[in-house]
């Protein structure tokens, strides 16, 4: 048995930090899928990076106003809701400037959170946290959390499973079909929204797009169908997070950071694999 099993048996943060990474595994790999095929992990970087402002307004408005109620996670997923509306209608409006526009949203979204964070006392540790994650301080308040809103995004992607399977493979068909289009899209957005809130706790906002796009590309790597994928997907982060805790108590490396190094190396080796087997094939066929 490793150092970090035997552990796992005695330390409670370690066992809340394991369970909270596989609950963020669920949505990373389901929601993280539908980014992957929809092609949007610029708009996901965009939310990931906005909710900085909202968590850093909430915890000025904590500390220097003294509105207890009003908590950082709070303040992240009104940020991540009204930057995913936005974001929605800038895409379906400004098509040409998209990419202009979300970098725009992205950096100040960044520049209001840093700002009220600087104006807050005592914030240095959390603005560290909120950007790198710390998944070691993980409390059963979250873990109901992040267990409430994966059951959350897991009826919400049963009930609409086939019109975002159309949305995301072909809009053009899903219109002639009467699908509503435009709504499914914002509620996709928030669904990513809702997942970025989730990550938020265990990888931070800097790198939260590994965890929802690094296991999802590689499923896509592995599968053509989404069911698959999604599956897929989900065991990797969950795989991903486990041996990024494990490295990450073994050398006492920051966990978010680790856990992501852990999905960018192995999307290395897939990339690498598949490129060896391409020239194989094309070796085999050569005449």
């Amino acid at each position: 048995m490793t150092p970090f099993i035997q552990a796992l048996f005695h330390n409670s943060f370690l066992q809340m930090a394991l369970l909270a990474s596989f609950f963020a595994s669920i949505s990373s790999g389901i929601i993280g899928s539908y980014v992957v095929v929809r092609r949007i992990a610029s708009i996901a970087g965009c939310i990931s990076h906005t909710v900085l402002g909202g968590m850093g307004v909430s915890l000025w408005l904590q500390r220097v106003w003294h509105i207890e109620w009003m908590h950082p996670m709070l303040g992240a997923f009104v940020a991540a809701i009204m930057s995913a509306i936005l974001l929605g209608w800038i895409q379906l409006k400004f098509r040409e400037r998209e990419d202009a526009l979300i970098a725009t949203i992205w950096s100040t979204g960044m520049a209001i959170g840093v700002i009220f964070l600087s104006l807050t006392p005592g914030s240095t540790s959390e603005l560290m946290n909120f950007l790198f994650g710390n998944i070691l301080w993980i409390s059963k308040y979250d873990l109901l959390s992040l267990a409430a809103l994966d059951c959350l995004i897991l009826i919400l992607v049963c009930i609409y499973y086939q019109p975002f399977l159309a949305l995301c493979f072909d809009e053009e068909q899903a219109k002639l079909q009467k699908i509503p289009v435009r709504s499914l899209y914002f509620l996709l957005l928030c669904l990513i929204a809702l997942s970025i809130v989730l990550l938020i706790q265990i990888i931070g906002t800097v790198l939260v797009l590994a965890l929802l796009t690094i296991p999802a590309t590689i499923a896509s790597q592995l599968s053509q169908r989404l069911q698959p994928m999604m599956l897929l997907a989900c065991l990797l982060s969950g795989f991903f997070s486990f041996i990024g805790l494990e490295l990450a108590y073994d050398f006492n490396w920051p966990p978010g950071s680790t856990i992501a190094l852990t999905a960018a190396i192995a999307y290395l080796f897939v990339l690498l694999a598949k490129r060896k087997f391409f020239l194989q094939k094309r070796a085999t066929h050569r005449p």
